[in-house]
């Protein structure tokens, strides 16, 4: 071959591989998409997924490299590689003495190291108080012998340890005896360590725990003085401190899509970095010295936010929005500084590949940095810059996660977008404060002091928008998580992708689509596809707690039990159509059945039916709060509602509520004199047992056929005292389990589970998959789910 067709072969070659003019170049998205996805699969801890996957990535390559397709075989091989790692990662861990004592639930002493934030919960009725941190685990003995370790595990302490365990400082060395128990499969934390005693400090954190934890309380107590909002918001907003949240102050948040600034996040780092090198030119530092600022700055922002899997991911997003979103961006560097901080992500810790957080983090990145800026150009046609960049970041991250938000939720933020544009400009200032505030603490109380009450207001400010939005109809729109209603979305945001610079750039139509959503929000939204159109009975996702809707026909309903909130029981029956409920049916006073019958006041209840027991009487008052005739219950008693046939079929008497205390106690007795409900409508029976427990279910078994249903309420929301006994009597087709998600009551519990489906049962979960319906179509119960999960 001549020289000249050497030259013109390696100039073609050049061309095959450069991607073409205008268009930008997606193969390191690919290769990253590529990793991520092996050491995901690699970490499910499931052997016969990692063999299938690995033989897909086989035979990519050999396929690739028979039709010479090199860039093919490159990603075969990165998919195998990390499928690899990810493997070794996990089997290196996963096996061994500690973790075969773990799967026999033994007893050990053991020596734990306290590694990050942990949470806790007060007591609450009769569970107990909780305590549940990160750790890792430096040595077991048990049963004769003793191994040193470095396991990451979870810490559990209840009762009166959880308050010995609450205080311990991060970094701490502690001793204790404990029973030691598997992890959920796929979750970084392979041990589950519960604590049977108080723990023994044996050694104090060292200097770099003790200054970071320095620097953590002395933010919060430069907070003390703040009003609960902004104490709370402040260092949350700053160091990813969110133990001051209250779930009364979180579900605004995440019903206005602002729940990302009360953790780490990429932007938290950002601001800082602005923030620090803004200083750092001022003080005269240049080059080399200003890179080495700045990098000191993310290991100090690490640390001070404990290090932990959501920081790592956090430091590493902040950086690619930080190099992506300048000149580099321009020429399609961001894309490749997103790709590779994937893959080096996914390497240091393989468990984030699973960590939705983290797609979360990613996806908003991505679309920073894939269309964020075409955005600002088309709003910058006509808005001054600073206020087309704050609408577009909203929108650009929006429209990238709102696929996973979606299936994660149930629903799409129509308030999120203009909630995430009022409050810009005031994370900035609260956080930047914020850092102040922190940094002198422990130097300058008094300056730390100034700094936070001035952050403090900014907090207070965004606490309000997120209050506001949340209290509008129309702030989220319920949505089913179907594969087809998913796929709908997807195409959508597409669409907005392309469509939306075009409309951006037009004042004409960008203003009055604005306005379009601003009205929209005071209209209570129609869930496409939810309900189905001949629903018999909906258990509503109340969050923690019961709230079941029986359909008479008409828009009138039949409420049993109202859930723990109003707003969420409101938002329920109006997608249901409910207009009027002439029967209400409390099983018991407790909270989280009673708490929201606020929201049926405005639906002309005639008749509320409760048991003889009138305790708690915090319960109690709210049930008088209604205004309409009460009925006390007694066994074999029915009403007759439109369609829909109600029956009262066990109502303990006063006498069978043992452990009924004076005052606001939730006893087990009050659980298990629940009344025990059957309904009857459109061909479907359901029985309902409230809070009932082992006591109260095998009191009942007499009821013989009685109990036999097609569907079941699991009482107690799946809590683990059950009576087999009792779900086998009932024997229902469909087992529904109204339970909130992450709650801290360990609900619904597995055993629970494994017995539920033990009667040949389909299990569907209100935390997975939001509100369940069940109707008889054609002679055959269905099931609808307003998203798709479980």
């Amino acid at each position: 071959m001549s020289v000249s067709e050497l030259r013109s072969a390696s100039d073609q070659a050049r061309r095959d591989a450069a991607p073409a003019r205008g268009r930008r170049d997606v193969r390191p998205l690919a290769l990253a998409a590529a990793g991520w996805a092996a050491m995901g699969v690699a970490t499910s801890a499931d052997a016969w997924w990692w063999i299938a996957a690995a033989g897909v990535a086989t035979a990519v390559v050999l396929v690739g490299a028979a039709r010479h397709a090199w860039f093919w075989v490159g990603l075969g091989l990165v998919a195998l590689l990390f499928g690899a790692v990810g493997a070794l990662r996990v089997g290196g861990l996963t096996h061994g003495p500690v973790l075969e004592l773990a799967q026999q639930e033994a007893t050990a002493a053991v020596q734990v190291r306290l590694v990050g934030s942990a949470r806790s919960w007060p007591q609450r009725g009769v569970r107990p108080p909780l305590w549940v941190g990160s750790a890792t685990l430096i040595a077991v003995e048990a049963r004769g012998g003793a191994w040193a370790t470095g396991l990451p595990v979870e810490v559990v302490a209840s009762g009166d340890l959880a308050a010995q365990w609450e205080g311990l400082a991060v970094g701490s060395l502690v001793a204790a005896e404990a029973r030691l128990a598997p992890g959920t499969p796929g979750e970084a934390a392979l041990v589950v360590v519960r604590a049977r005693e108080p723990p023994r400090l044996t050694a104090p954190p060292g200097p770099v725990d003790a200054g970071v934890n320095r620097i953590r309380a002395g933010l919060r107590e430069a907070c003390a003085s703040l009003s609960p909002d902004a104490r709370a918001l402040v260092p949350a907003l700053v160091v990813g401190d969110v133990s001051g949240m209250t779930e009364e102050l979180t579900e605004p948040f995440r019903v206005t899509g602002l729940t990302h600034l009360t953790a780490v996040s990429g932007a938290n780092l950002t601001l800082l970095l602005v923030f620090v090198r803004a200083v750092a030119v001022w003080v005269g530092a240049r080059g080399r010295v200003l890179t080495g600022v700045m990098v000191a700055g993310v290991v100090a922002f690490v640390a001070v936010c404990l290090g932990e899997p959501s920081v790592v991911r956090a430091a590493a997003m902040g950086l690619v929005g930080l190099a992506g979103l300048g000149r580099g961006a321009a020429e399609g560097r961001g894309v490749r500084y997103l790709a590779s901080a994937v893959l080096v992500v996914v390497l240091v810790d393989p468990w984030l590949s699973r960590s939705v957080g983290f797609w979360l983090s990613v996806l908003a990145t991505f679309g920073l940095l894939w269309w964020g800026r075409r955005f600002t150009d088309a709003l910058g046609v006509w808005l001054p810059r600073w206020a087309g960049e704050a609408v577009a970041v909203a929108l650009a991250a929006q429209v990238a996660t709102e696929p996973v938000v979606v299936w994660l939720a149930g629903r799409v933020s129509v308030v999120g977008v203009l909630a995430n544009v009022v409050v810009a400009p005031l994370v900035g200032p609260a956080t930047v404060l914020g850092v102040v505030a922190a940094v002198t603490a422990p130097l300058v109380p008094g300056v730390a002091v100034g700094a936070a009450w001035l952050a403090g207001w900014c907090a207070q400010a965004i606490a309000w928008v997120a209050r506001l939005g949340a209290v509008l109809p129309g702030a989220a729109l319920p949505f089913p998580a179907t594969p087809v209603a998913l796929g709908c979305v997807l195409v959508i945001c597409v669409l907005v992708v392309v469509v939306a610079p075009r409309v951006l750039a037009r004042w004409w139509l960008a203003v009055p689509l604005g306005a379009l959503v601003v009205v929209s929000l005071a209209w209570t939204p129609v869930t496409p596809g939810w309900p189905a159109e001949e629903w018999a009975v909906v258990v509503c996702d109340v969050g923690q707690g019961d709230a079941t809707v029986v359909n008479a026909g008409g828009g009138a309903a039949v409420v049993v039990d109202a859930g723990p909130d109003p707003a969420a029981l409101g938002t329920c029956l109006a997608g249901l159509g409910v207009r009027s409920v002439p029967l209400v049916v409390i099983t018991h006073l407790h909270a989280d059945h009673v708490g929201g019958v606020s929201a049926l006041s405005g639906l002309g209840p005639q008749v509320v039916v409760t048991s003889a027991v009138r305790t708690p009487a915090s319960g109690d008052a709210l049930v008088e709060s209604l205004g309409v005739e009460r009925h006390t219950a007694r066994a074999g008693e029915s009403w007759l509602v439109g369609e829909a046939r109600v029956e009262v079929l066990a109502s303990p008497g006063l006498d069978a509520v043992g452990l009924v205390q004076a005052g606001e106690g939730e006893s087990s007795g009050e659980n298990d004199a629940s009344l025990l409900v059957r309904v009857e409508v459109g061909g479907v029976s359901v029985l309902l047992a409230g809070d009932a427990e082992t006591g109260g279910q095998g009191a009942r078994l007499g009821l013989g056929e009685r109990l036999d249903v097609d569907v079941l309420l699991v009482p107690h929301h799946g809590s683990g005292r059950q009576d087999p006994a009792f779900l086998a009597a009932a024997s229902p087709d469909v087992a529904l389990v109204s339970v909130g998600e992450g709650n801290g009551y360990g609900h619904p519990a597995a055993r629970t589970l494994d017995a539920v489906a033990g009667t040949g049962a389909v299990v569907a979960r209100t935390d997975l998959q939001g509100s369940l319906g069940v109707a008889r179509v054609e002679g055959r119960l269905e099931l609808t789910t307003q998203r798709a999960g479980g």
